[in-house]
């Protein structure tokens, strides 16, 4: 933690900028212009100033040619036997995918759990993974709904209300349909 850090108080809804630093001790000007002293371990840092040279690594060059001693893998056939495992499960509460939501508006945070919902089921069609249930929790129905217009985009699956006795309304499972023809 550094003076001039954007910080944010983990137990409560403080943030401000960080003004003096003594041992343990962080003084922070809050938004209301107030000072306030806070141990180091109850502050999270938000933003921290980065230079541009921070920001592009020493080795470019390196990791350019890495990327092109890089071939494509061919993916391995699934088995029939394979395909009929239990459905792969994408928990999308967004406090199992962020470590922090303090700060994150409700846009911010379904923005996320679209992003991961999206990303996991490109993911399952790529590795031809037949069934994958995207838990979402009840709420009050406006990401099940975001996932639904997400899955209309897709012509190789189906989606339905997943299992009731275990997962409750708050899950919904995609079926994949591996042999369409594009």
């Amino acid at each position: 933690m550094n003076i001039g850090d954007k910080i944010s108080v983990v137990d409560d809804a403080i943030d401000g900028v960080v003004t003096a630093i003594n041992a343990d001790i962080i003084t922070v000007l809050t938004q209301d212009d107030f000072e306030i002293n806070f141990h180091k371990d109850e502050l999270i840092v938000i933003e921290t100033p980065l230079s541009k040279l921070e920001l592009i690594p020493d080795n470019v060059q390196d990791i350019l040619s890495e990327n092109e001693e890089k071939t494509p893998k061919k993916s391995k056939r699934v088995k029939p036997k394979e395909r009929t495992l239990p459905p792969m499960e994408v928990d999308l509460h967004i406090h199992q995918l962020m470590p922090y939501t303090k700060g994150l508006s409700n846009y911010e945070m379904l923005n996320i759990q679209l992003d991961t919902a999206k990303r996991q089921l490109d993911f399952a069609i790529q590795k031809k993974i037949q069934r994958v249930v995207f838990i979402h929790g009840v709420g009050e129905g406006v990401l099940r709904a975001e996932l639904e217009f997400l899955f209309r985009r897709y012509e190789n699956l189906q989606y339905n209300d997943a299992n009731f006795q275990k997962y409750g309304r708050g899950a919904t499972e995609v079926y994949i349909f591996q042999n369409k023809n594009p």
